[in-house]
């Protein structure tokens, strides 16, 4: 064969094998030019916001295709609304990943019916943190700690049918504290300044590191009281402040304390919908992962006042297949104890 043959011959393979070569990896190839929306279940500035547009601004970088991430909230029903659109109503390709309240496991698992999604069908990809959480009051209010909570009404600002207004209810019916559920609030952050404007006199939930990440200013002025801390083992820097399940009385109290203290193990969780093909949710996961050891994204979260205590999105579905599966008594009793879940409707 002469040499304009040979390389007749040589264009032809190299053609031939250009379309295997931009298919060889089809995550890259569908994500190369997208954008992918991450929907917030609160309003801006509470630490499910905070810590999504954290990951918003280095995820993209380790998803192949390196598609853009576009910063969505919505807020309402305390995150029940974006949990429903991305379950229900939007793309199930990968191109929404949503965050929502930690505790949908927990009203699954106490067969809430006005939830209308099923939290083990969500494909999880990770979370930030995980850690306690803690319900605190306003250093004016005078109540500083959970036996002063049961001398006289507290006004507590909650977003709905979360952790804010659950941990309240469950201390009130076990422990004999007078809180006063105040619910409505769209996000954290607007329960933070009501209690600061004099509005409650507390907050029924917040992670301990989100504390530390936004008002860490509060608490080096004394600003808030720690009554409690929602979690299944202490935070090593709140070693003198109780655990919920820690001040139950007998082993059944302790157990349904227990079920609802899991929760804090879910963190900030990042999902996409059911259906998504298992190699998007494989490289989302895995995108995840990476991120979280990257030096630029460790270095933007400590300069920001953000611990970063990832849990794998494997572990996550773990954890939440878990809590759903909680026996049907321990469940009911808890269900009996919360009641009815308000909604948000603002």
């Amino acid at each position: 064969m002469n040499a304009i043959g040979i390389a007749s011959v040589s264009a032809l393979v190299c053609c031939l094998a250009a379309p295997r070569a931009a298919s060889a990896d089809p995550v890259e190839d569908f994500y190369r030019g997208k954008s992918i929306d991450l929907v917030i279940g609160y309003t801006p500035g509470g630490t499910y916001d905070l810590y999504a547009r954290l990951v918003g601004r280095f995820l993209g970088e380790f998803i192949p295709g390196k598609p853009r991430i576009v910063i969505r909230n919505m807020p309402g029903g305390g995150s029940r609304v974006a949990a429903g659109f991305v379950y229900s109503i939007g793309p199930k390709d990968g191109t929404v990943i949503a965050t929502a309240d930690q505790s949908l496991a927990v009203e699954q698992a106490m067969g809430d019916k006005t939830l209308t999604i099923d939290v083990n069908r969500f494909q999880y990809i990770g979370s930030p943190i995980a850690e306690n959480n803690t319900t605190v009051t306003w250093y004016t209010s005078g109540v500083k700690t959970i036996e002063d909570a049961k001398l006289r009404e507290v006004p507590m600002g909650a977003t709905g049918g979360s952790t804010s207004s659950q941990y309240p209810k469950a201390m009130n019916a076990l422990l004999g504290t007078k809180f006063k559920i105040v619910a409505g609030y769209p996000g954290g952050n607007d329960i933070s300044l009501a209690m600061e404007k004099g509005e409650v006199m507390g907050r029924g939930s917040n992670a301990w590191g989100a504390w530390k990440a936004t008002h860490s200013d509060w608490l080096r002025d004394h600003k808030l009281n720690i009554l409690v801390q929602i979690g299944l083992s202490k935070a090593p820097d709140l070693p003198d402040v109780p655990l919920l399940m820690d001040l139950a009385t007998n082993d059944g109290d302790r157990a349904v304390l227990k079920l609802l203290s899991a929760s804090g193990s879910i963190g900030r969780p990042l999902f996409v919908a059911p259906g998504v093909p298992a190699e998007r949710v494989a490289a989302l996961r895995d995108a995840f992962d990476r991120m979280t050891k990257d030096k630029a994204f460790l270095d933007a979260a400590a300069a920001g006042g953000f611990e970063v205590l990832p849990v794998e999105g494997a572990e996550l579905q773990r954890i939440v297949d878990e809590i759903t599966s909680t026996p049907k008594p321990i469940a009911d009793r808890l269900t009996e104890i919360i009641g009815g879940i308000e909604q948000n409707t603002r």
